[in-house]
């Protein structure tokens, strides 16, 4: 090859070089722009923002469609018998000679109830609506005609299709209540006696509260806040163990979880915008609203206080709620001092004691209604993870303010003594309530 075709050749293939390095806006000797395969298929696949959110649950239930409709949950459903579990929510005598059943099936699987025994002998006389044959999570009410003997005790069984028996004791035989104006003063006079009345009568010690030296205000709130972590534990033991009755499709343990973080969450959201409005009214406001937060978690517990009271009344057990008026009664006296320590230091209008009573005593009345009329297991647990929720947060916000003062204060001898001493006050006028 010749030198002129050679240089031609380099010239060439440098043109070529430069126009491969040239920006790509620089004018019109620019490369033009480029058309490779994988940017073609971004823009030919891109798809709405909205369609890609939706599609995993569209494929998800083409899923579910085709392995219900042609997967070996056919194969299965013959081999086996089916999983069968029905939950009596309730029962309740409306009248003499009438028993009226509450239940929800809480298996996979329907399940067709078949027969009703009582006391062992099958009952003919039974009506069951809407229908016989319950889906997952479906509720009937059985009405029975039983000439039930009161003060007795009576045992109602149900029969599905398949033999399976599911089965609950009425441990005494009385008529339900009935709304009522006679009944409804009846349970408020209950829910005042347990809940209203001790706490403002633990707001009375006020005035003595007050008058203690400095050196007493932290023993003071250590006391506070052993009061509340045993109302904490306790609420929370309660709904740990009355989630076990909870029918188990409606998961009593993630009922807890909900109610126990979604109040921490919300409280302490309460708490922070507290905070940021006592930067301008004053440290007597933060502590205002602290102390209110205490009367809310109480009032919670409480409720759930009510709710125990009142069942015990609806199913006739008249000497046990009895006995829980009485011991909440003792019980609920020393939450008047966790409502006060905050604000014993503090400037404020008088009225708001009348409140915070009111806030921490009166939901027992609603508990009594609740628990005596429409009570529900799954409404408890909620009620109970609530307050040891609300419990908790206060306890913290307690705690969070003796730090800031200085930390070693948490663990000198007048603080642990106060919080011990409030364990132990709780727990020795526990010993009142019967359970």
């Amino acid at each position: 090859m010749s030198n002129v075709d050679k240089k031609g050749s380099q010239e060439k293939s440098g043109a070529s070089a430069g126009e491969s390095k040239a920006p790509r806006g620089s004018g019109a000797g620019s490369a033009a722009p480029s058309t490779s395969p994988s940017s073609d298929s971004r823009g030919s696949f891109r798809m709405p923002i909205w369609f890609s959110a939706i599609l995993p649950i569209i494929l998800l239930g083409i899923l579910i469609y085709v392995f219900m409709a042609h997967g070996p949950l056919g194969v299965f459903r013959t081999s086996f018998p089916p999983v069968e579990k029905l939950s009596i929510q309730r029962i309740v005598l409306p009248e003499p000679g009438k028993i009226v059943v509450h239940v929800v099936n809480d298996g996979p699987s329907p399940v067709t109830i078949a027969q009703v025994t009582i006391d062992e002998a099958i009952w003919r006389d039974i009506t069951i609506e809407p229908r016989k044959t319950l889906p997952h999570l479906g509720k009937a009410t059985i009405t029975i005609a039983y000439p039930w003997v009161e003060a007795e005790t009576h045992e109602v069984t149900l029969i599905t299709s398949t033999g399976l028996t599911f089965s609950r004791e009425i441990p005494v035989a009385v008529e339900s209540p009935r709304p009522s104006l006679r009944l409804l003063a009846t349970f408020a006079m209950l829910g005042i006696y347990v809940g209203v009345i001790p706490v403002c009568l633990g707001l009375l010690w006020f005035p003595f509260l007050r008058r203690l030296s400095g050196g007493w205000f932290n023993f003071l709130l250590s006391l506070t806040v052993g009061l509340l972590v045993f109302l904490g534990v306790d609420a929370f033991a309660e709904s740990i163990e009355l989630s076990e009755k909870v029918p188990g499709s409606y998961q009593g343990i993630a009922l807890i979880m909900i109610g126990l973080l979604l109040t921490i969450l919300i409280l302490t959201a309460v708490s922070r915008m507290s905070n940021a409005a006592s930067a301008q009214r004053g440290e007597s406001y933060s502590a205002l609203v602290l102390a209110y937060l205490v009367a809310f978690g109480i009032g919670v517990h409480n409720l759930g206080e009510g709710l125990a009271i009142g069942s015990a009344y609806a199913v006739g057990e008249i000497a046990v709620g009895t006995l829980l008026v009485l011991g909440f009664t003792i019980h609920n006296t020393t939450e008047g001092i966790a409502v006060i320590a905050p604000i014993a230091r503090s400037k404020f209008k008088l009225i708001h004691l009348v409140w915070m009573g009111l806030l921490a005593g009166g939901p027992t009345i609603i508990g009594t209604y609740v628990g005596g009329f429409t009570y529900s297991e799954v409404l408890s647990v909620l009620f109970l993870a609530i307050g040891a929720g609300a419990v908790f947060q206060v306890v913290y916000q307690i705690v969070k303010g003796m730090a800031a003062q200085s930390i070693g204060t948490l663990v000198s001898f007048s603080n642990v003594a106060g919080f011990l001493a409030g364990l132990l006050i709780m727990y020795v006028t526990g010993l009142f309530v019967a359970v």
